[in-house]
């Protein structure tokens, strides 16, 4: 029930999964605004889609932790509970950030030695996919949740994205280790000596160069990053319409393109890559953007029942176990 287009998009996005993977795909929320999204739609009687009866919904703008305490029958605590139980494998939202990430914590509880979840999400370089977190869980952080997310980082690129051993870049306003404020200082001193490969400071523009595979910054700064992408990214697509459809010539040389222009959306959209992983809690969490689109929603789900399947939360469990990851 989540998003700005829910739960249309949802439901949309919810169905191409279910007609790809073969699993169980329940919705959450409130049973007659399902069903009448679900009857937009027809071939659906064969498809493995479970209804499943939420009674309150937590707003976009409503605050995280009063509202998650308050509507214990809201779509994300009933979502994340079916997790808590065994009754699914993992939960995606696309609604409020701070109500899943509550939701999450509190009923999934952390992995041993992480003291704050990150959202990590695949961003494209030039080179290959990396990772970023935190990307907007946690506004405020300490030095020592930097190293853990490090931690956590590196271990996610290595079982998601195949990289043998990730680079980690700290975000910060200069290369130089005495840039920063407090928080970036303290947290490359830390990571000086953490078990991961450090390279140092990055600046911002570097974050898309490919030089670092993991990306470690606090998550005000991470979600003020993305957001700057995101908006970058519709702004170029805006302009280069408007110059291909200029004149015929353009026009011309846009035909001849259009693979290569496709191919360039393919790699800067974020629908691709479908939503963030909520890494440091016990269970496969999903959060999308609220904007997804079905597509969006279709390959969020494809990611969490992948993260499930193959025991990703276990494999970066393992990963960080005796890992100093704790310090203060």
């Amino acid at each position: 029930m989540g998003g700005d287009h829910a739960p249309d998009h949802i439901v949309d996005g919810a169905i191409a999964a279910a007609r790809l993977l073969s699993a169980e795909i329940r919705l959450v929320g409130s049973a007659d605004a399902l069903r009448t999204a679900l009857a937009r739609h027809r071939g659906l009687a064969r498809l493995p889609l479970t209804i499943v009866e939420a009674p309150d919904v937590i707003g976009m703008a409503e605050p995280p932790a009063q509202a998650v305490r308050r509507k214990p029958g809201a779509s994300i605590r009933v979502a994340v509970g079916d997790v808590a139980g065994g009754r699914a494998a993992a939960v995606f939202s696309a609604g409020n950030t701070g109500a899943t990430v509550m939701a999450a914590c509190a009923q999934l509880g952390l992995l041993p030695g992480v003291d704050r979840p990150a959202l990590a999400t695949t961003v494209p370089t030039r080179r290959r996919p990396a990772v970023l977190l935190d990307a907007g869980a946690n506004a405020e952080c300490r030095p020592s949740h930097l190293l853990q997310f490090a931690v956590m980082g590196s271990v996610f690129a290595q079982l998601a994205l195949g990289v043998g051993e990730p680079r980690v870049g700290l975000l910060s306003i200069g290369e130089e280790e005495t840039k920063g404020n407090d928080l970036t200082r303290e947290a490359h001193r830390l990571l000086k000596a953490a078990p991961v490969r450090f390279l140092g400071n990055i600046e911002a523009r570097d974050v898309y160069a490919g030089d670092a595979d993991v990306i470690v910054c606090d998550g005000f700064t991470g979600n003020v990053a993305l957001k700057i992408s995101e908006g970058l990214v519709e702004m170029v697509e805006l302009l280069l319409g408007e110059e291909l459809s200029g004149t015929f010539t353009s026009r011309v040389g846009y035909l001849l393109s259009r693979r290569a222009f496709r191919r360039f959306r393919r790699r800067v959209d974020y629908s691709e890559y479908g939503g963030a992983l909520l890494l440091g809690v016990k269970g496969v969490t999903i959060v999308g953007h609220g904007r997804s689109s079905a597509k969006a929603v279709r390959n969020a789900i494809t990611l969490g029942h992948r993260f499930a399947r193959e025991r990703l939360i276990d494999r970066v469990a393992a990963g960080i176990a005796g890992l100093p990851v704790s310090q203060s």
